[in-house]
């Protein structure tokens, strides 16, 4: 029980060295005392198991010894100690920066709000001075083939030659989408070139009259900027196509001639056809004006996604025009008219409504115009306008349109010649005074013919 340890330890000692564990740098070795002392003796025996047991506490001492000698003389303990002083230095450093941050911090922040301040309202400024301009936009007139659509196609085409296109809808009917084609091709000019026309007993093909373009005379037509396109106006999908890219509308579409529905008035086979088999489908004064609203906000949509991918690609230097120009009818142009769908003024009434209440996003102009006269009213003319009368009442949940009180008092009547009704409505895209209005616009005042 003795022996094993004792042999044990004296085995240890007796290697004449103890093994420090060594150091990054280096190993060293402290030379032990070798025991001299015989195994036989008990005396010798008792002094050598003490020595032993003092022993085993010398490796401890021998390492802390060494580790100490080896961090004194180690350049790694050097190097560290200046990584302690250069880590304390650049704490002091961000502690300083954080002091100037906090004492500046708010000036800056002041100042720099200011400045984007200060931005905006220049760009504010920049938009308020800027004019309405139709240069390189894209207008979409509604009824171009109607007179009054008509005219308007021509005045816009010659008095704004800057415009980039000027896209002329007409109503499409069955089969018949030549009807009123030969009075905006007369309006806008298309048959003042040379023309050809065969004898009655000809041919189809020769029968038929054709132009070709003359630069001499028709050089400030600005033919080429003209678009046709046909659509039904109480197809959504077709509206939405034809309000692609589209800038401005101005709307002179109306399923009435008169205060009579076309149908009635012209006894046309075509729109008493769709009458009669679609009583429901709807109407151009409200469901074709909504249709064409919803497809121009959806435009106006893709315009600002198109913005945020190419930032500064539509910047203008000139402010947009108005962008939907409604062409209505005042009050005193036509007496009441009851159809399947509501009265005649009612409709109108419910269309304004539509254009000026539901689509707050789209920039709008009401024009009311009076009792349209070509016979007794002359043209160039200067428009007047007056403030809009609400002649709108609710007749079992239904919007309808009476005669104020007022209106026939003296018996007088508001008249306009279309030329200039047309000359109006082109004007209003760039009329600062007349956007998000609805006003009456009229030439002349004559006696009224309805009792």
């Amino acid at each position: 029980r003795t022996k094993l340890p004792l042999l044990v330890a004296v085995g240890f000692i007796s290697t004449g060295a103890a093994f420090a564990p060594a150091s990054s740098t280096r190993r060293t070795f402290v030379p032990l005392p070798t025991p001299s002392l015989a195994l036989e003796s008990p005396t010798n025996r008792q002094e050598l198991y003490t020595r032993a047991v003092s022993a085993r506490s010398w490796p401890k001492q021998l390492l802390s010894l060494s580790a100490s000698r080896d961090d004194d003389a180690s350049p790694e303990s050097e190097n560290n100690e200046e990584a302690r002083r250069l880590q304390e230095k650049a704490q002091q450093l961000r502690d300083q920066i954080r002091d100037m941050e906090s004492k500046i911090g708010e000036e800056r922040r002041t100042r720099y709000n200011s400045e984007k301040d200060d931005e905006k309202n220049d760009d504010d400024a920049n938009d308020d001075n800027k004019e309405k301009s139709l240069a390189n936009k894209r207008v979409l007139i509604l009824g171009a083939n109607g007179r009054l659509g008509s005219m308007v196609t021509r005045n816009l085409l010659r008095s704004h030659p800057e415009v980039k296109e000027v896209v002329a809808a007409v109503h499409y009917v069955g089969q018949a989408t030549t009807r009123g084609y030969g009075r905006l091709s007369y309006e806008v000019g298309a048959e003042d070139g040379v023309g050809t026309i065969g004898a009655a007993w000809s041919g189809e093909e020769e029968r038929n009259a054709s132009f070709q373009y003359d630069p001499e005379v028709m050089g400030g037509y600005n033919l080429d900027k003209l678009r046709l396109v046909e659509v039904e106006l109480l197809d959504p999908v077709q509206v939405r196509t034809i309000t692609e890219d589209v800038d401005a509308v101005i709307y002179c579409a109306t399923d009435f001639e008169g205060n009579r529905p076309r149908a009635v008035a012209s006894l046309n086979a075509a729109f008493l056809f769709r009458a009669v088999a679609s009583p429901t489908k709807g109407r151009v004064e409200i469901e074709g004006v909504r249709n064409v609203l919803e497809g121009l906000v959806g435009n106006m949509g893709d315009k600002k996604w198109k913005e945020r991918l190419e930032p500064g690609s539509s910047k203008s230097k000139n402010a947009d025009p108005t962008q939907f120009i409604l062409v209505s009818i005042s009050p005193d142009a036509f007496g009441e008219f009851e159809t399947p769908f509501g009265e005649f003024n009612g409709l109108k009434r419910q269309g304004e409504r539509i254009v000026m209440e539901e689509f707050p996003s789209v920039s709008y102009c009401v024009l009311q115009m009076g009792k349209f006269d070509d016979n007794f009213v002359e043209e160039g003319q200067e428009p007047l306008y007056a403030v809009a009368e609400e002649d709108t009442v609710v007749v079992d949940g239904v919007v309808n349109a009476k005669r104020s009180s007022s209106s026939n008092d003296d018996g007088m009547q508001k008249r306009i010649n279309r030329r200039d009704a047309a000359r109006a409505a082109v004007d209003a895209l760039l009329d600062d005074n007349l956007e998000n209005k609805k006003v009456q616009v009229y030439t002349a005042l004559r006696k009224t013919d309805i009792w």
